[in-house]
């Protein structure tokens, strides 16, 4: 019976700090090392768990291989009836990966079966929900999508803190999860680095992450900073406000994206024709203004202009109590 070491691993949780784990505390050395942080599963628990990873179970498809929903007893781990206990979600790596670089970054597996479970994340990814492309998902309030921008942003102003110093790169809509409280939580940390220390104030980096998303300072140059996650947040922001994808606005439109949002997100008579319809009677101008405002500054196009992930925080908690 072959063992896999896996971490029973919650995405950043963003409304309080969870345990985020570094590659050095899980593996010490090259061979996977037992870890008090980490739950040690058999690959037939999980096989069990998933009811042996049967296509029903399938609920995505990651970068690396299918994710499966399975449940496990909260206490021991071990496979429980279905619809009882811990719901989990199983990642398992798709075997036709030669490279194990990027996959290490999450954790390392040992032996043939290299698998990781997460915690189940039951609402999805923020933009099912903001786009609505699939009519399972149900419209957010205007006040349930602020608690979940200021999560986002409480998560990444953890992330940017001293205690953590990195820097996230995929800041998007699709990163962010959602649990059955409409707590949001960040998750793909593949392009994750770790940020400057010391008097350097970026880090070199091969461009990476989503188009559209990416801070123009760092395409044009390949230095990265923690500013360039706030340019992607602004990004996000701004289309929790308009319920429409950067991609679906940049297609129609000529002009960019900062000029687009300047144009409309900063006058009263333009703002009401951009805000998702779905948010009628649900906010005041102040609010919309503020909020409109606020991604405005994030989508600076000099990142020396934007704020920072906890001044980003504070204007959200604001907003709040608007």
């Amino acid at each position: 019976m072959a063992e896999v070491v896996v971490g029973l691993e919650s995405a950043l949780t963003l409304q309080e700090k969870s345990t985020h784990y570094s590659l050095e505390e899980i593996i010490p050395d090259e061979d996977v090392q037992q870890s008090s942080k980490l739950k040690c599963f058999t690959f037939d628990d999980l096989s069990v768990a998933t009811r042996k990873f049967h296509c029903d179970n399938v609920v995505g498809k990651g970068t690396y291989g299918r994710i499966f929903k399975g449940w496990v007893a909260e206490t021991t781990g071990a496979p429980s009836k279905w619809g009882t206990g811990l719901v989990v979600a199983v990642m398992r790596l798709n075997r036709r990966i030669k490279s194990h670089e990027a996959w290490q970054k999450k954790i390392c597996l040992k032996k043939e079966h290299r698998l990781l479970v997460y915690e189940f994340m039951p609402q999805g990814s923020l933009d099912k929900h903001v786009f609505r492309r699939d009519s399972y998902f149900q419209p957010l309030s205007w006040r349930i999508r602020i608690s979940i921008a200021l999560g986002a942003a409480k998560g990444l102003a953890y992330l940017h803190s001293p205690e953590a110093n990195v820097i996230y790169r995929d800041f998007r809509t699709a990163n962010i999860l959602i649990d059955s409280y409409y707590n949001a939580k960040l998750s793909g940390f593949q392009l994750a680095k770790e940020g400057p220390e010391h008097e350097r104030t970026h880090v070199s980096a091969d461009i990476n992450g989503t188009v559209c998303y990416i801070a123009p300072e760092y395409m044009a140059t390949g230095h990265l900073t923690k500013k360039s996650d706030v340019y992607g947040f602004g990004v996000v922001l701004r289309e929790i406000l308009t319920g429409q994808s950067v991609f679906e606005l940049l297609r129609a439109r000529e002009e960019g994206l900062v000029s687009w949002t300047k144009s409309c997100l900063t006058r009263e008579p333009t703002i009401l024709d951009v805000v998702d319809a779905d948010f009628q009677g649900q906010y005041s101008m102040e609010a919309a203004l503020r909020a409109s405002a606020l991604a405005l500054k994030c989508l600076s196009v000099d990142p020396k202009s934007r704020p920072d992930a906890n001044q980003v925080v504070k204007e959200l908690e604001q907003l709040q109590d608007l």
